[in-house]
């Protein structure tokens, strides 16, 4: 019989069989996954870059980003812009506290989503705290202010009348990207953390983006990220917390705007 080493020593030497069994076994299901997934990988690549040539949607970056990588932003100085000319002087406050100027919207909310999902982007019954982030959008066409209208991503929206002027409680449902009034406010409430674009915000919106296009503004589209240059296709602009966007289409071009986002925002 044993003796209570040789049982200790021999249950030893089974522990470390298994454990070695077990490190070879997952080493091989890592190298099996990585081949695979890198087949995968350039299967999908390669679909996306089909699809996008045949539809001619949105660009490669901006749908990589719904996998939560962030878009690299390329930033540069605006003296190479020459001339800017001065913004107009807000008219009022929006029921959010933010200046608004008097302006007519880009466009309206007529083709916005109605509660498809978009972009893997869906229209819940309440808003998301999980992701709770904002940014503001401003858009001059040929040197004037056009407005970004209220209920963006917000279907049959419930309107109220304030003070301030209109804003939106709800409606049927809302998209994690949505407006609740004109002023310009992106609301990000997701229940996942991930990079969205302004490409998606506008898909919601149901308008085309793009280096020549805004809405229904066609030229030479300009795109200003926190006061500098951005340099790339504004659909891949990303939404970060606070990020100011200025889109210029055509000329002149406005000096960029920046607002103080109130306490809550």
């Amino acid at each position: 019989m044993a003796s209570r080493k040789e049982q200790k020593e021999r249950a030893r030497q089974e522990r470390l069989a298994r454990e070695a069994a077990f490190e070879e076994a997952t080493r091989r299901k890592r190298l099996f996954m990585l081949a695979g997934g890198g087949a995968a990988a350039i299967v999908i690549v390669a679909i996306v870059i089909v699809s996008t040539i045949a539809s001619g949607g949105p660009s490669i970056a901006q749908r990589l980003s719904t996998r939560g990588s962030a878009p690299k932003l390329k930033l540069s100085s605006l003296a190479s812009l020459g001339h800017l000319t001065a913004p107009p002087q807000p008219t009022s406050l929006s029921p959010e506290g933010i200046p608004v100027f008097q302006a007519q919207a880009l466009a309206g909310t007529g083709s916005a989503a109605r509660g498809e999902t978009v972009d893997g982007i869906q229209c819940q019954g309440s808003e998301q705290s999980l992701f709770h982030i904002h940014a503001h959008l401003t858009i001059f066409v040929d040197g004037a202010a056009r407005q970004v209208p209220y209920g963006i991503g917000i279907p049959n929206a419930q309107v109220q009348n304030t003070p301030q002027g209109a804003f939106v409680g709800g409606g049927s449902c809302l998209y994690w990207l949505h407006t609740h009034a004109a002023d310009g406010i992106i609301h990000i409430e997701s229940p996942v953390q991930r990079t969205f674009t302004l490409g998606d915000f506008f898909d919601i919106w149901g308008q085309p983006l793009g280096p020549a296009r805004v809405g229904p503004a066609s030229g030479a589209v300009t795109a200003i990220y926190d006061g500098k240059l951005y340099d790339g296709n504004p659909r891949d602009i990303p939404l970060q917390a606070h990020a100011q966007i200025q889109l210029d289409v055509g000329r002149p071009l406005v000096k960029p705007v920046s607002i103080h986002f109130v306490s809550g925002l």
